[in-house]
């Protein structure tokens, strides 16, 4: 059996630079992970919506400048 002491020791002897690292590198792992779902076409907005939503408000500020 594990004993739950021994996880304890392990974070008291961890530096403060081995902590921010750790995160970094998770940080990295998330990033990479995330692109690569979106290359394989895991979207969680679809590409037309944004492109509707980019249409919308770019004719919205042309009938802004223009009808003003």
């Amino acid at each position: 059996m594990t004993h739950p002491e021994s996880g304890r020791d392990e974070g008291e002897h961890r530096r403060p630079e081995q902590v921010r690292q750790n995160r970094v590198e998770r940080r990295r792992a998330k990033i990479r992970e995330e692109i690569e779902r979106n290359r394989r076409g895991e979207y969680k907005v679809p590409t037309w919506v944004l492109t509707v939503a980019l249409v919308v408000v770019v004719a919205g500020w042309l009938a802004l400048v223009f009808l003003s």
